[in-house]
């Protein structure tokens, strides 16, 4: 089955998965130890809020909450210490900014219904509702926005020789069958976003072609996610291996995948995608006749 979803953007300015919309920006809050760029800069309450705060002046739409890295290669962290480490931060911001848009991004349905709990209205998962059974019904009960990831394997495999006959065909299949799972489990269709997974299970060339092609995943109707912020491909093309020497990469690609159809982007560099995206828009809109 397909499901075409049609959303308002932010403002009314128009159809979520659009060239020409309102785009959001998810800034990334990693309250980890070892994520791949940022791991151990966030990790106490204080830290966390202060970089949330930072993240939302620069024009974050959405704070994106984590507390186990999906890096290549990472190891699982227990529940019980997810959730020590993304609650009390999730608690701090809302205290700070009651009105603030909190995802928090976990596979495990015990961490998502505490995080909804204290206030978190998106769940971002990156299995796609595959890494534990109860997700889908908490998600569904909550009534909350959901993110489905596209990933090959687990992040400790997902880098080992990831194979496809065609990527773009392959993924949008996957996200098609994880989106009539998730309605059938009783998730509003109106609240699911999908992601292609930029970089987790995919080599340089595969996560080109789904950029190249990113329209043909938007072609399924609903708001697209792209996250490729500083990841080891940009640095692959670029020759700049240091994480946070990325960024001009980074825009390319968040301008690049606007014009394809993708609205939400989740970034560690807000402000510079913020106005790259600005200046996007209005070329674009002006390019539609407004």
């Amino acid at each position: 089955m397909v499901w075409q979803v049609t959303r308002e953007a932010p403002g009314g300015a128009g159809e979520c998965g659009v060239s020409g919309s309102s785009p959001r920006l998810m800034g990334i809050l990693n309250v980890t130890p070892d994520s791949f760029s940022d791991g151990g800069e966030f990790f106490s309450v204080e830290s966390a809020l202060e970089h949330a705060l930072a993240l939302l002046d620069e024009g974050a739409e959405i704070l994106d909450v984590g507390g186990e890295s999906t890096r290549p290669g990472a190891e699982p962290v227990p529940q019980e210490e997810e959730q020590r480490r993304v609650l009390p931060a999730i608690r701090a911001v809302l205290d700070a900014r009651p009105g603030a848009k909190i995802s928090v991004d976990t596979y495990h349905a015990q961490t998502a219904e505490a995080a909804l709990e204290e206030g978190a209205s998106i769940v971002n998962d990156v299995t796609a509702l595959r890494g534990d059974e109860r997700m889908a019904s908490v998600v569904a009960g909550a009534g909350c926005e959901v993110v489905l990831m596209h990933m090959l394997g687990e992040p400790r495999t997902m880098q080992r020789d990831p194979r496809y006959e065609d990527v773009v065909r392959e993924v949008r299949d996957f996200l098609r069958e994880r989106v009539d799972y998730a309605v059938g489990c009783g998730i509003d269709p109106g609240r699911i976003i999908l992601d292609p997974g930029i970089g987790f299970g995919k080599t340089v060339e595969h996560n080109l072609e789904l950029l190249r092609r990113l329209d043909e995943i938007c072609e399924l109707g609903f708001p697209v996610l792209v996250g490729t912020s500083r990841k080891r491909f940009i640095g692959t093309i670029t020759g700049v291996q240091t994480p946070k020497e990325r960024l001009f990469g980074t825009v390319a690609t968040t301008v690049l995948a606007y014009e394809r159809g993708a609205s939400i982007f989740r970034v560690h560099d807000v402000r510079a995608n913020r106005e790259a995206l600005d200046v996007a828009r209005m070329l674009l809109i002006g390019e539609r006749g407004g």
